[in-house]
Order: structure tokens, then sequence, then C-alpha cells
């Protein structure tokens, strides 16, 4: 048989190196049209048990409509696969009346709560089997998405009432107007006369079709009498009833049509008071044509008519002249109906440009819709809710938005969202990118009545950055509390006048937010758009905290790219963790190697590196595998070699194929392993095997390793000095200068709690004779684990027999003072518990011994910072002093400079009088 050598190399990364946290090697590219912006957003949806993503191409259609769509493509088929078409907007635009263009689908996308997504302007619940579009009417979104109505129609059947066909056509034109749907519009029948009869419920029909089928069947029950009190009284109290398919939380609306006074217009109250408590919005219709063919006046039957719609009468009221002009006033009754949750007193100029669904954000009680184009443009918010809308009026963001501004397109709504402060409060997130050309973002409480309360604004610092066009809050540590507000200014100039893009962060703490810097991108100065996208995502590396992804469109010559951001402890942290950009998607690791034995490692990256090296010593091998088991304490990153192709039979194995289908005598193949460090599977050792295999026939065992798996921990130190200048003698009476503070930190980065931690600081104190040139105070610990104790010099000093303290007057010899050449104090700690991804400080309080220093010129030494014991990492700090060095000055110098400078004067008031004495005389000569 073939003889195959193999090699495995474990190494360890130092912290230089960017980690792989999303395999890009192998991406599912999907295709669709590009004259369609497809790509525009897409979105990541479950759908049952499949994984869908949803692609927005705004626009779709032809060249005078641009509908725009949305595309469904499964997740996990091959790798470029194609996408199926929703067709949105043939679905839902085929109920609404008005022929409306170029409506651009697809440009927003966002998952809702209950198995659907919600695209601009409408709201589905998509399954694998079909698609079901629940409207939302455009420029307003009002019967769909959050809010839905039950309408109960209360028809006059009369024998006055005639013709009846009219009446059918009437019914049929304006059923025709409802989207009909379960989860939307519900439509039931009354008709009376003198009794009161359920043509049918609310929920008998479930689409558009039937009800319009039902009314084509509907036959006049005539009667001598017109008891509409009585009719309305049912329809308020019995029609809406959940017996009858009424819906908690749906609007509630009633449309009577009649055409003469009531006999028990007495009740109309007590009836019309059962519709007010039930929360029932009327219209009412009168139909004339009795009366003018009786030749009768009217004006009583119109008053009583007025009586029982909803007020103002100019919005709910309507007369007509006979049956068959009801269906002149369908286009109008539809109209209002649809506008019914918007009825604001708004100028409908002001509005009419708003541009509403540009962006929006799902809240718990609704939909907060961005208007960027209202109140000519400088934009608004809207919120949709089961309560109806709420429009704040133009002067609710005057505060921030004077109206002496108004003509400067602020563009507030760009971008909407929310955030829950940690005392528990929400505030709604909007920003205004042009907002005096540098951008702007309101952080502000808004009621039901409209007013808006403005608790926070940040500021863009530079013109033209559009500061505020996307926003993206954090809840890093997944508590419900959001903890970091990502605000991108996209177009931000960088060096040599590119538009590199900045991201700016901001720390959510109690009622207000806190700048905490900027993320970091590629430093290379290019048109990359930095910002441009933001999208909090779940956790990548399995730390226990959720990160962030930031989109660069127009990096790398305008191929993109995606930069990865890893959650820490409450922020995000600035420097990016992998970058994967458009042109070539394989992210490359520059990484500094090292062999360790018998441990592996794990710096703050949580991750293991496997070098393999496959080499064939003996004649052609075909269809080489390479086979890899790794334990469940570790997760698969990446592979970086391209000639090596790797399927996973399951979650913890690889089989992968070596220069299918021939692998050459005498060839090598190189390649790295990328495993990070699981969180969720804690064991106390990491395993792994590789096999190669020859036609799947095992040849050799290429590496089976089990390496203990150290804990992670990274101790830090700050000094608030660490140069000192010694005061002359006198200054301290005492000869003790100030006190300062070292502050040691232990972090634990870990998976798991650490115990019985033991932290040693050896602190160099004293000299010859003991003679002290620093000592500790105080000792401070934040933690009531923490124990420490001062051991005294008399203690420490019999342990070290070999130092020779040094001597004052041997300082100016001596650069350093170190645990070598003087005395340390010994600080000792024991950390009973540190839990994962926490911390302990220790503050040292020390001061220094001015007296010590008086009789020597300079100095500097090194002090030895915490050592952990067990496993052994150390940490220095230096502190430096400096004493001015005095020189003598001779005192027959002294007197000899100060003779020689009254003679210099002497002589330069002699030749000044000299020059003004013949100055006078050459004045008097020319007189």
């Amino acid at each position: 048989p073939n003889a195959v050598h193999n090699n495995a190399v474990f190494f360890v990364s130092l912290g230089l190196c960017t980690p792989f946290n999303i395999d890009v090697k192998r991406p599912q590219i999907f295709l669709g049209p590009q004259e369609a912006q497809f790509g525009y957003k897409v979105l990541q949806h479950a759908a049952g048990e499949q994984k869908l993503m949803l692609v927005g191409a705004p626009w779709d259609g032809t060249a005078d409509n641009r509908k725009g769509d949305v595309y469904k493509c499964i997740v996990g088929g091959e790798s470029n696969s194609t996408c199926a078409k929703v067709n949105l907007g043939d679905t839902a635009l085929q109920n609404v009346s008005k022929q409306i263009k170029n409506m651009h689908f697809g440009m927003t996308l966002m998952d809702n709560k209950d198995d659907g997504f919600v695209v601009r302007n409408f709201c589905t619940n998509e399954s694998q089997s079909q698609t079901h579009t629940s409207q939302c009417f455009p420029c307003v979104c009002l019967a769909g998405c959050s809010t839905y109505m039950d309408i109960v129609i209360v028809l006059d059947g009369s024998n006055s009432i005639y013709p009846w066909y009219e009446v059918q056509n009437f019914l049929s034109n304006i059923l025709n107007k409802f989207f009909i749907d379960p989860d939307q519009i519900q439509v039931g029948v009354l008709q009376y006369g003198e009794i009161a009869v359920h043509e049918w419920k609310l929920n008998d029909y479930q689409t558009a079709e039937e009800v319009v089928e039902a009314a084509k069947n509907i036959s006049r029950q005539e009667g001598r009498e017109t008891r509409t009190a009585f009719a309305i009284h049912e329809a308020c109290s019995e029609a809406f009833s959940p017996e009858n398919g009424g819906r908690e939380g749906a609007t509630k609306l009633m449309i009577v049509v009649t055409d003469g006074e009531s006999h028990d217009g007495e009740e109309l109250p007590e009836a019309l008071e059962e519709c007010e408590k039930r929360n029932v919005t009327r219209y009412a219709i009168a139909v004339l044509g009795h009366y003018i063919r009786r030749q009768k006046d009217p004006d009583s039957f119109i008053n009583e008519i007025k009586y029982i719609a909803s007020d103002p009468d100019e919005k709910y009221f309507f007369n007509v002249t006979d049956e068959a002009a009801l269906n002149d006033i369908v286009d109008a009754l539809g109209d209002r109906i649809f506008s019914l949750e918007g009825t604001h007193e708004y100028s409908s100029f002001e509005l009419e440009m708003s541009q509403i669904g540009f962006s929006i954000h799902l809240l718990e009680d609704g939909i907060l819709f961005g208007t960027v184009g209202a109140y000519d443009w400088d934009g608004a918010v809207l919120k949709e809710s089961r309560n109806g809308q709420i429009i704040p009026p133009r002067q609710a963001f005057e505060k921030e938005f004077p109206l002496e501004l108004k003509n400067h397109a602020a563009y507030l709504g760009y971008t909407v969202s929310s955030i829950k402060l940690r005392n528990g409060k929400w505030l709604y997130v909007a920003g205004a990118p042009r907002f005096k050309h540098k951008g702007k973002v309101i952080l502000f409480e808004m009621s039901n009545s409209g007013s808006v309360a403005i608790s926070q604004a940040l500021i863009g610092e530079q013109i033209g950055s559009y500061f505020g066009s996307e926003v993206c809050p954090v809840d890093v540590n997944g508590d419900g509390i959001t903890d970091v507000l990502l605000v991108a200014a996209p177009m931000y100039l960088g060096a040599q006048n590119k538009e590199t893009g900045r991201v700016y962060i901001y720390k959510v703490g109690q009622t207000r937010l806190v700048s905490n810097g900027t993320l970091q991108a590629d430093k290379k100065p290019q048109d990359s758009r930095f910002g441009y996208s933001l999208a909090a995502v779940s956790d990548l590396n399995h730390d226990g905290f959720n990160d962030v992804v930031v989109g660069a469109p127009l990096e790398d010559n305008h191929r993109g790219a995606v930069y990865v951001y890893h959650g820490n402890r409450g922020t995000i942290m600035p420097q990016y963790k992998q970058v994967s950009d458009g042109g070539s998607p394989y992210a490359s690791a520059s990484c500094l190697k090292q062999t360790q034995k018998p441990h592996v490692i794990r710096k703050g990256k949580k991750k293991v590196l496997v070098d393999v090296v496959l080499e064939n010593k003996k004649e052609n091998a075909y269809n080489t595998t390479l086979r890899l088991w790794f334990s469940s304490n570790l997760h698969f990153a990446s592979l970086t070699q391209l000639k090596v192709e790797c399927t996973a039979p399951s979650a913890h194995t690889r089989s992968c194929s070596v220069s299918y289908p021939v692998f050459q005598s005498g060839a090598k193949v190189a390649f790295v392993l990328e495993f990070e460090f699981s969180c969720s599977s804690l064991l106390n050792r990491v395993q792994m095997k590789l096999t190669a295999a020859l036609l799947s026939r095992p040849l050799a065992i290429a590496s089976s390793k089990s390496k203990p798996e150290r804990s992670n921990l990274c101790l830090c130190s700050e000094s608030a000095l660490n140069r000192y200048e010694v005061n002359a003698v006198g200054t301290f009476p005492n000869g003790v200068g100030p006190e300062f503070r070292t502050t040691v930190k232990v972090q634990n980065l870990g998976c798991y709690t650490v115990g019985n931690l033991s932290v040693s600081m050896y602190l160099p104190a004293a000299a010859y004779r003991n003679s002290f040139f620093l000592s500790v105070t105080r000792i401070i610990a934040d933690n009531v684990s923490v124990t420490c104790i001062l051991q005294n010099l008399t203690e420490a000093t019999p342990r070290h027999p070999g130092v020779h303290p040094v001597h004052p007057e041997e300082l100016m010899h001596a650069d350093k003072l170190n645990c070598s050449n003087s005395w340390c104090q010994v600080v000792t700690c024991e950390v009973a518990r540190l839990a994962r991804n926490s911390e302990v400080s220790i503050r040292l309080l020390r001061v220094i011994h001015e007296d010590f220093f008086w009789t020597v010129s300079s100095g500097g030494w090194e002090e030895a910072a915490p050592s952990l014991l067990t496993p052994s990492f150390s940490l220095q700090t230096i502190l430096e002093i400096i004493q001015p060095k005095r020189i003598p000055i001779s005192l027959w110098i002294l007197i000899g400079s100060i003779i020689g400078g009254l003679l210099l004067l002497a002589l330069i008031i002699f030749c000044l009088w000299k020059v003004g004495g013949s100055v006078e005389r050459l004045r008097k000569c020319s007189l």
C-alpha cells in the first residue's frame, strides 16, 4: 500500500491574529435580477422548519411601475441558488381601489413577532406552502401590521327602499374595497325593518370573493316599519360580540344605510350610548330617494342620520339622492374608512410626501415608522398600534429642530429604533442625518396624544458625514437592557479626504448615553463608507456576549466588506475580529505561532490552531481523504487552504478531500485548522484525531492529541505615578512625599469559574540597614472574596539570603532598584472565587521617602508588579525618581559678575550722554 506521511503540530495564538467566527470559504450565493436592485435589503427568516433568506428588490417591475418585490431563497441548498419571487405587489394591491405606482416594496425588511416579516407598507406571514399578505394601505399604514377592523353594515330592508338591486351593487362595490382576512378586516351584515336579522356574522366568510358572492344573494326583508334604533342597539351589543366573530383589540366600525326616519327614534340615545360605551365608530348614509319621490321634506330625516353618525358630520355623514347614487359614494366612503386610524387634523400637504416606511422598527405595542419627507423633508415619526396612530405635530420636535430651519431638510426618521435604559425606561430613537449638515440623533418619549419629551440629542461632528443615518441598539449580555447604541456616519471624511466612514459607540446608562469611542476599521485611506449598515447579531464566538457586524459597501474598490466586532462585558470591543471582503471572501489571518508543551494556552482569542502537513512519499494516491474528529468543547472555525475541501458529516467531525482526485507522488499539502473553545461544553481537556485514508481505507493515524485546557486569566496594572521629581530639602518636613496609587486587576476571560487564586506583589521598599525609599500604607480590595496580607520586612529578609541591599552612597552607580538589590515588601492576596467574565481590583497606596534621595542626584528602579503563582504570569511597572543636580557657584565668580555688570551699565550711560550732547549742538547750529 501507499505510505503517506502526516504531521500535526499544535500551536497557540498570542494575541496577534484575527480569529475566524464565520466560515467565509464556502459562501452560499443567491442570484437575482440586477436591474431590480436585488439584494438592496436582506433578512434571515425562519418559516416553520425552513430557513429562508428574504431579499428585497425595490426596483422590480416595469419601467413605468417599479412596484418592487421580495424574493424567497432557501438557506442550506446549493452554493449558487436561485430564489423564488413572492409577488407581494400583485397579491396585496389587488384589493386596493386606487391605482398605485412605484411602491418599491423591499426597501425595508424586518422580522415581526408572529412568524412573519414586515415589508415596506406590508406585513406578511410566511409559511412553507403559501404567503399570506396583510394589507397596510399606502401613504399611511392603517389596516394591517398591528391594527385590524371589524365592520358591521346595518342595512335598511324595509318596503320603502327601492330598487333593491342597486343596494346589492353598493354592497358588492364597497366590500371589494376591503381586504377580507381573518387577521385583517372582517365584515358582517345586519338587515332590519320591523325586526333585525344577521345576514352573516363577522367570521362567516374568510375572503372578499366569498363576501361579495353572499351580498349578491341577499334578499330584501321588507316590512312596514323602520326600527333603526333597535337595529343599531342590536349591532353594537351583539354583532361585535366574540360569539359573532368579534375580536379583542379590533377597530369596531358600523355603516348604517337607511332611507327613512326611524319609528323608534326615542330609543336612539340609548342605542348610541351603547355604541359609545363599546367604542364603535359610526358612518351613516341617508338615501333620499323615498323623500324625493314623495316630494317630502327630508330635513328631519337628515338631522336624525347626522345624529346617528359619529362626529364630525363632514367625515362620517353621507346623503345620496336615490339608491342608484349609492355607488357614487363608494370611493369616498372607502377612502374615509381607510384613513380612520389617521384622523388628527393635520394638513395633507405637510404629510403628503412623508415616505412612510422608509424606516421601520417593531415595538412591543406596535410599529414605529420614519417619515423622512414629512413637513417639507424636515421629517417626523409615526407610531402605529392597536390604539390607533400617533402622529406628533411639527411643533413637537421644535426644541431640537427649530422651525426657522424648516427648509433645511433634516430628514428626521431616516432611521428609527428604541432602547431600554438601565432604569427600565424605554426611549425611541430617530436619526436626522442632514440636520445642519452634520446630523443628529434624538432619544425621546412619545405619549398617546402625540406630545414628545426629548431626553437627549447626539450631534455629529463633521459636515456631510451623515451622522445618524443608521443606528443600532445592542443588548450585549442578553439581559433585556440595552448596553450600547451604535451611531453611524458613513460619509465621514478621513485621511486624504476619503469617505472612510465612522461608527460611534455610546454606552447606555441609567438615564443618559455616554460617548465611548468609535469602532476601528481598516486604516488604509479609501472610500469605504464604513457604517452604511449596522446589525446586532447573536453570539458568534460563543463567549456569552452578542456581537455586531458593520457593512462597508465601497471598500476595496467598491467590492465591499463586512466587519465583525465582539461584545464584551456590557460594551463592544472597538477592534474588529474578522473582515470579509466582497472581492475575495476568503479572509486570511497572520498569526504569531508557537509550539506549547504540555499545555495549549488560550489567550484572549479562545482558539486552537492545528498545523497539518500531509506528504505522499511513494506513488500517486487517489481520492485521498483526511478525517478529523474533535471533542465537544471545540468549534471548528475554518481551514486555511483552498485546495482542501471539507464536509461535515456531524457536528464534531470533518471529512476533507486532499488534492482531489490525484495526490501525486512527492507532493506535500500544508494547511491550518482553526478551532474555537466552546463555553457551553466545559471539559478539562481538548481532544482531536486526524486520520488519512485512501479510497475510504485507513492508511495511517496522523495525530491523536489530548491536551489539558488552562484557565484564561488576564493580569494588568495601572499606576497613578510613573515619574517623580524629588523636592528640595525641607519641602516635606517629615521627609515623606505624596501618597500614590497602583491598581492591579485580575480578569477571568475563560468559560468557567477559577478558585483558590493567589496574587503576589513584590514591591521594592528598603535599601541598606532597612532605609525605606518606598513603603505601603494601605491595601484596598473591591471584592469580599479577596484577602490580602502585607508581609513584614523582617519576615521577608531571611527568605532571600542572596539579596545585597544597595548603600545610599552607591545609588549613583545603581540605575535600578528591584528585589535583587533592595528589600521588597510582599503583598499576597488570595482570591477565593473568580467567576467567568468577571474581575477583581486590588489597590495599593504607597508613599515615597524623599529623605532617602536627598543625598543622591538621580535614580530609577523597576518594581516587580503582581505575579500569578499558579500558573505563573508576571508583570512589571517602573517608577522613575529624579532629583535635580545642584551645581556649586564660587563666591568670587558671583562678585566679579556683579562688578562687571555695573561697569558695563556705566559705559552704556556714558555713550548715550555723548550722543545726546552732539545732537543738541547740531540743532543749535542749524538755527
